[in-house]
């Protein structure tokens, strides 16, 4: 099977996920977590073009949005994250030479900077509440709604950037609410295949100006020349708070 492409222009968000090899658990303890947090806090210094906008992180994987300004920066923001963390992890652990902590590169697709990014900004946020880890979002102390929520904070804790689409202002509560199966299976197609995640005609232009063409295609039909756009079906009101 072909490696996924990876893309790393700059001006777009991305929502980038990694999880251990063998779905093993990364963080085992609170400052498993801190050492991430402070890992990311330090890429984010070294790499000032590279806003974070939302992060979850999970026992055995994680979730970062993040917005590059210029081509290139978001290989190496993520180059520099993932090898400083898996050195230090495995340091703190005398573990070295004991194989990958991380199962691969990291995945990743661009978001249009529309409702779509909410969506997917919600969907990171309340990723602790989906596993039930949680009875409410921001009590996930590993992720930018809590840092949000919980305002003061040590300085060396994940700096958040501002978003370039505005939440509304019941954003908590949006996140503490399921949701669609229409969202979810979306979502979960740019997860797996890396396809843009947007409306169709945002998705077009964007697969040819990133020549990701490939992500579209119907994986059971390789002889197929012609792209199978997926629509993605964003609820109208984006925030109903009916549950479907």
């Amino acid at each position: 099977m072909a490696r996924p492409l990876r893309v790393s222009a700059g001006g777009f968000v991305y929502h980038v996920i990694n999880r251990r090899a063998g779905k093993r658990r990364i963080f085992r303890s609170q400052g498993d977590y801190i050492a991430f947090e402070k890992a990311l806090t330090q890429a984010a210094a070294r790499f000032p073009g590279v806003m974070i906008l939302a992060y979850c992180l999970m026992p055995n994987h994680w979730h970062l949005v993040l917005w590059p300004k210029k081509d290139g920066e978001l290989s190496r923001f993520m180059q520099w994250l993932t090898v400083t963390h898996m050195r230090r992890w495995h340091a703190h652990r005398g573990s070295a030479g004991n194989g990958p902590l991380y199962q691969g590169r990291f995945k990743s697709f661009v978001i249009q900077q529309d409702e779509h990014l909410l969506i997917v900004i919600r969907y990171v946020e309340r990723n602790a509440l989906r596993a039930k880890l949680v009875e409410r979002a921001e009590g996930w102390l590993w992720s930018s709604i809590a840092r949000r929520t919980r305002g003061s904070a040590p300085s060396w804790l994940v700096p958040l950037s501002h978003w370039p689409v505005e939440p509304p202002d019941n954003w908590t509560r949006q996140v503490n609410h399921p949701q669609t199966d229409a969202e979810l299976a979306a979502l979960n197609q740019s997860i797996k295949r890396g396809a843009p995640f947007g409306d169709a005609k945002w998705q077009k232009q964007t697969v040819i100006r990133l020549n990701l063409q490939s992500t579209l295609r119907n994986p059971g039909d390789p002889q197929r020349r012609k792209d199978k756009m997926t629509k993605i079906r964003v609820p109208d009101p984006l925030f109903s708070c009916a549950e479907r």
